[in-house]
């Protein structure tokens, strides 16, 4: 993949960098919300080389696949550095009151998971070092190892601080002061004394690991800094905007915001733990039966403000995380299935790489590669979810990390309390895995295109054959990376061959069907009696001519014969406006071979150009 050219096409189809207002990224997606969503092209989005899905909810969710990071860094590269005065709410369009506290809770939360997912593997993979004797867990190095892992959660608050500042628009530093005035040793010590602030009494309450009191105080705060932003001189603003803001924030938080919070994520907690005792594995089951769903449209990020709430005030979660494993496991046992079971040759390594990502917790190359385009895999997914998830609730099973279950990181189900909590965790991995593979062989089946299928169509697909092309112009051969566009040079779109033509003639190199043809007539897509589908493109960058000086004798549908007249075009007239008439002939499916028959010298119609073979 050519990371800046997908990048630079990506920024193109979303309406420009001016109309991103915030980027960031997953593990497999970029995450975009956009100034004005009715400038974006998500067809044209679709399109891209590299993009494997578009998603809109909220946000735009651009799936990439595991190179998300490379394209992250270069569609970056070209916004630069977003100021706050540059995204300064410049929104044109109105959400709702729930897209927008879905949007504000994605933007919160998302950025936290990798911190929090380090920390709780790396306290699981001690436990597990200390249960097998490998470690003494009274040793310094073990407590220094666990204060490590410990760190992300136990400073959770001021996380928060600087993702809700970011969101917000706001001075993430001066965030971080008020929330941290919270968590102050000394600050703890005089409220642990019964202390109050103008006679008003202040509830003694630990504030570290906790979400909700960080998320308000935040929010009080950028009202606070835009507030003083508009009446402060600008002389005198840079102290003090923050000094009031501060004076009024911390104290407000300590005595209203604070509790609030602390409370609302108790009571939050509490409904949970409520659904789960009286649902039990019915609620286990279910969620993980429709996580694919969740996941496809964006909305499993919702659980995530649960899960840490649950985490840091229970230290453990039993909803959402063993949902979650079963759900994994079973898309990766589905996509194995299909990679075993499959005949289509660019099928199969798209299943066998989603298997290995969703193996190790990673679901979107298997969603959007797989499952959702064959709706038998996904009943596969769902019915596997359905029986991994039950045992997973049956069992109680407990996890004790944050992050996307799976092979690697299965040691977030280590309890010391209950040695046979991870037996269950490979339990169920073995039951979701197996229940999918199963289900997915028996009812998967290659599925029949439509051309295929179409009645009308005579010619049957030899995909054992070999097949010439003659060429589709006279002229002379040139090698594609002469050509002046970086696209085809590179063979991005395909291999194949390109001619300098001295005749404005395009012929059929081969017989086949004509599966597209661009409005401007400048190029046209063919497909062979073997299957390979080739793309003849007439000069470069004529699409600019909007069609001017081309003439098209087929249309989409056609069946042609070797050698049938296809399009005229008028050379001089591309030159003088400025364009190369190079015929561009190349084979855009990758599963075949080609072999030019000449590399230079000059070729008439019924030349042979190249010998195009299906591989394996």
């Amino acid at each position: 993949m050519n990371y800046k050219q997908t990048a630079k096409e990506i920024v193109a189809a979303l309406g420009g960098k001016e109309n991103i207002s915030l980027l960031n990224h997953c593990s497999t997606r970029l995450r975009i919300t956009l100034n004005d969503d009715d400038k974006a092209d998500s067809a044209k989005l679709e399109k891209i080389d590299g993009v494997l899905g578009v998603r809109k909810n909220v946000q735009y969710q651009i799936i990439i696949g595991n190179d998300v990071v490379e394209v992250y860094q270069e569609v970056n590269n070209i916004i630069g550095n977003i100021s706050n005065e540059d995204v300064q709410e410049k929104t044109t369009q109105k959400r709702s009151i729930g897209s927008t506290i879905l949007d504000f809770i994605i933007a919160v939360f998302q950025p936290l998971v990798p911190a929090i997912a380090g920390g709780g593997v790396l306290k699981s993979i001690l436990l597990l070092l200390a249960a097998i004797g490998v470690m003494d867990d009274g040793s310094s190095t073990y407590q220094i190892l666990d204060n490590v892992g410990t760190a992300p959660l136990y400073f959770l608050p001021m996380l928060v601080a600087v993702t809700s500042a970011n969101k917000l628009k706001v001075n993430p530093l001066v965030a971080i002061s008020a929330v941290g005035a919270l968590l102050l040793p000394t600050m703890n010590e005089l409220i642990a004394g019964n202390a109050s602030f103008l006679s008003i009494n202040i509830q003694e309450i630990d504030y570290s690991s906790q979400v909700f009191p960080a998320i308000l105080t935040v929010l009080f705060y950028a009202l606070m800094e835009k507030g003083f932003n508009k009446i402060t001189p600008k002389s005198i603003r840079v102290f003090f905007v923050p000094m009031m803001s501060l004076l009024l924030t911390v104290p407000i938080s300590l005595v209203i915001l604070g509790p609030l919070g602390y409370n609302f994520g108790t009571l939050f907690s509490s409904a949970i733990i409520w659904l789960y005792s009286n649902f039990g594995w019915v609620a286990t089951g279910v969620l993980a039966g429709i996580l694919p769903f969740m996941v496809v449209t964006g909305m499993h990020k919702a659980m995530i403000p649960y899960a840490i709430s649950s985490m840091s005030s229970l230290g453990k979660e039993s909803l959402y995380m063993p949902a979650s494993l079963a759900h994994n496991i079973a898309e990766s046992g589905a996509c194995f299935a299909v990679a075993l079971k499959t005949k289509d040759q660019r099928l199969r390594p798209t299943a066998i790489s989603a298997g290995i990502s969703a193996l190790f917790g990673i679901t979107e190359p298997a969603l959007y590669g797989v499952t959702i385009l064959h709706k038998k895999v996904l009943y596969s997914v769902i019915i596997a979810s359905l029986i991994g998830g039950s045992f997973s609730g049956v069992m109680v099973l407990e996890a004790f990390a944050v992050v996307g279950p799976g092979l690697a990181s299965i040691t977030m189900f280590i309890n010391p309390q209950n040695a046979m909590n991870i037996v269950w965790a490979f339990v169920a991995f073995g039951i979701s895995f197996v229940a999918a593979f199963v289900s997915a062989i028996i009812l998967y089946k290659d599925e029949v295109s439509d051309e295929e299928k179409d009645e009308g169509e005579a010619t049957v697909i030899d995909e054992t054959k070999d097949v010439i092309l003659e060429s589709p112009v006279k002229g002379e051969v040139l090698p594609l990376t002469n050509i002046n566009d970086e696209v085809f040079s590179s063979g991005l779109v395909g291999d194949g061959i390109a001619v300098e033509p001295t005749e404005g003639k395009l012929t059929a190199p081969v017989s086949g069907k004509i599966t597209m043809i661009f409005e401007t007539n400048h190029a046209l897509g063919l497909k062979t009696d073997n299957g390979a589908e080739l793309l003849l493109h007439i000069g470069v960058d004529t699409v600019k001519m909007e069609g001017e000086g081309f003439q098209s004798y087929v249309q989409q549908g056609d069946h042609v014969e070797q050698g049938q007249q296809l399009i005229t075009f008028d050379i001089d007239q591309i030159k003088n406006n400025g364009f190369e008439a190079t015929v561009i002939c190349v084979v855009t499916n990758n599963n075949f071979e080609v072999r030019p028959s000449v590399n230079q010298g000059n070729v008439s119609f019924d030349d042979q150009l190249l010998t195009v073979s299906q591989l394996g």
